[in-house]
């Protein structure tokens, strides 16, 4: 029965310990507990898995300590306020151009310059005082950030983005439908675009009015009276960035790269060698959280596919679908946004739905673009909102700096409404008229 399924349950559970304000991490952990015991799974068993699937992906929660490290290492050389300084000439005390501004920027980190949520604890934490002159609610912010965080992956084929649309392709064609990973985007365009609609309307209407905010010491500098002037440990810093990059995309490694841009700051003396360890601190203390988040989400996912509670969920749905395809694409968004909710990746739940997914859609009659679109937005839906996803944890991590915005009220709901919903609607209508 649906309603006991373990990764329905796993996930209400995650979801409400969350709302309740409960530490991810300690979310998490009841939530992966649960999802074994509601599966017959022992508690021995269901650790042994949760810890296996921790150990799965450790590149990633390394990748986020170093980047840590070195957007505050980049932030102590003084390159972050004056970059700050810039922008906020630039907007000129524009709320709406400012919120707008950082969402194109947040653009380039999928595709242009593929740097994910590496720009936003270097760039966000400088701009919060920007941000409290302009009495700008944080929660349109993180709309934009996460806008710019996915968007641009969904719809445009080049960096990470043509890395999820080779996924979508090489996943579907293995399943019985071919299309190539350069057409993927033909069909997944409309998704971007109902997230710039949504983003659009929930800056305008919903978190346009002035939303007060304290100017915490340490956060508060007035950026009027800083010193624009480029020195060496300036353009030292500017290096690092940009070796980080280039290492990061021709060899693949965020850590390594991160390491050798270290290296460069500490070797010029941008900062100095008596300062490593309490810079270092700081910037696993403003990335570590995320790191420890995103393992335990590994270990999470881990318990639900052995749960079997996936197939059981999508094959319960069957029962209801008949030969309706608007009931089809309805149902098949809602077990997309459970499963993407729980996991908090859209990259890694292509393969799980498109298994089923695909012979489901041609069973329906719909068409490769139709079921293009529909893998892709029953597996990119609930990546904004969930608790556990970067796409949260990394606005959260840059707007949170001085500890007055909420990860679940003020990054994960608001992120909800604006991208989920728009993605929601279009997903069960478009597949219609394809």
């Amino acid at each position: 029965m649906i309603l006991t399924n373990p990764v329905l349950i796993a996930v209400v559970v995650l979801l409400v310990l969350c709302f309740l304000r409960v530490n991810v991490l300690l979310a998490l952990f009841a939530s992966a507990v649960t999802a074994g015991l509601v599966a017959g799974m022992d508690v021995s068993t269901t650790m042994t898995t949760f810890i296996t699937g921790i150990g799965e992906d450790p590149e990633t929660a390394l990748s986020y300590v170093m980047l840590g490290g070195l957007a505050a290492t980049i932030s102590y050389t003084g390159v972050s306020d004056i970059l700050a300084v810039k922008i906020a000439k630039l907007v000129n005390g524009k709320s709406l151009v400012f919120v707008f501004f950082l969402g194109f920027i947040s653009c380039f980190s999928q595709n242009l310059i593929p740097v994910h949520i590496a720009f936003i604890p270097i760039l966000i934490p400088p701009l919060l005082i920007v941000m409290n002159k302009m009495k700008i609610d944080r929660r349109a912010v993180a709309c934009a950030l996460a806008f710019g965080l996915r968007a641009p992956y969904v719809a445009i084929p080049a960096g990470f983005g043509l890395i999820y649309h080779g996924i979508i392709s090489n996943n579907m064609s293995k399943n019985g439908m071919e299309i190539d990973k350069m057409d993927v985007w033909r069909y997944t365009w409309p998704l971007g675009v109902a997230m710039l609609v949504g983003f659009v309307l929930v800056v305008l209407f919903l978190y346009r009015k002035p939303r007060e905010y304290k100017n915490v010491e340490g956060f508060a500098v007035d950026l009027d009276t800083v010193d624009t002037t480029m020195t060496f440990k300036h353009w030292s810093a500017v290096i690092a960035a940009v070796v980080t990059l280039v290492i990061q995309l021709v060899w693949g490694s965020l850590p390594l790269g991160a390491l050798i841009g270290l290296a460069i700051m500490f070797i010029t003396k941008a900062v100095k060698w008596s300062d490593m360890d309490k810079i270092i601190d700081e910037g696993v203390q403003l990335m570590g959280f995320i790191a420890f988040v995103m393992l335990a989400s590994n270990g999470f996912s881990a318990v639900l596919r052995d749960s079997g509670g996936v197939d059981q969920l999508i094959q319960s749905s069957l029962g209801f679908i008949g030969g309706s395809k608007l009931l089809g694409a309805l149902i098949m968004m809602l077990v997309g946004l459970f499963i993407v909710m729980g996991t908090g990746t859209s990259f890694g739940t292509v393969p799980v739905l498109a298994v089923l997914y695909v012979p489901l859609c041609a069973q329906l009659g719909f068409s490769v673009g139709a079921t293009t679109l529909l893998i892709a937005a029953a597996a990119t839906i609930g990546d904004t909102g969930s608790p556990v996803s970067d796409t949260t944890l990394g606005p959260t991590a840059g707007l949170n700096a001085d500890g007055q915005h909420d990860h679940i009220w003020d990054t994960c709901v608001p992120t909800f409404i604006a991208s989920d919903i728009p993605i929601f609607i279009l997903a069960i209508v478009a597949p219609l008229l394809m």
